[in-house]
């Protein structure tokens, strides 16, 4: 299945990464994915070069890039705050930032084999399908199923179950209360712009904030 234009998510069980070091800037690497957090300063043309896996683009910046390749062929890429994009991998190209701003950029790199994924059966209290007012697929397809979580304002969810490894990637601040099937409860606060990731979990969910809360989770399929 390939439908394309993308939790939440363990949150109890969820471990934020902090960059590895000065030298590497991956917040994330482990043997699914290699995830960085990058910032496009505006008009800097970058060094020739080219993306030998392929990627999912969360944008937390609305803006426009275009990307040139050695013969001179331009795409120009539009984005919205927020939206999440799929990349494949391809030949050598620059980019340029031509926002007037700098932009932000979460890129999931994805070290599975496309192809190589059998068709995975989603559990009964699969998020999408037990709560569909707040989770939503963004794309799907044999290396990564991406969806969007909302909850509004003092907004409670229901039970629902992750059963694949995933990194959620939070386009709002967020003040979440997450309780597991035990009866025990967490809260957990977070920042617009962090990236986490979490393994098998079920619990139920509650904004305990003023404002909406949205993330976008990208589920790897191995």
């Amino acid at each position: 299945m390939n439908t394309s234009p993308f939790i939440p998510f363990g949150l109890l069980f969820l471990t934020t990464l902090a960059a590895l070091s000065a030298d590497n800037p991956a917040r994330i690497d482990n043997d699914e994915a290699r995830v960085l957090v990058v910032s496009s300063a505006p008009d800097v043309k970058s060094a020739l070069h080219k993306h030998d896996m392929n990627r999912v683009m969360i944008y937390l910046d609305a803006g426009r890039m275009t990307l040139t390749d050695p013969n001179g062929k331009v795409e120009t890429l539009n984005f919205k705050a927020g939206e999440a994009l799929w990349s494949p991998a391809g030949g050598l190209h620059t980019s340029l930032n031509v926002s007037g701003h700098a932009v932000r950029i979460v890129e999931i790199e994805l070290k599975s084999k496309p192809g190589r994924a059998s068709t995975l059966k989603q559990p009964a209290l699969d998020p999408v399908k037990v709560d569909p007012k707040r989770y939503k697929v963004e794309f799907e397809n044999d290396q990564v199923r991406v969806f969007r979580a909302r909850y509004e304002p003092h907004d409670k969810g229901v039970t629902h179950e992750h059963t694949l490894n995933r990194v959620v990637t939070f386009i709002t601040d967020g003040n979440m209360k997450v309780t597991t099937p035990d009866g025990e409860s967490k809260t957990l606060k977070t920042a617009a712009g962090d990236v986490i990731s979490g393994g098998p979990a079920r619990h139920i969910e509650e904004n305990l904030s003023e404002q909406p809360f949205e993330v976008v989770v990208v589920e790897f399929k191995r």
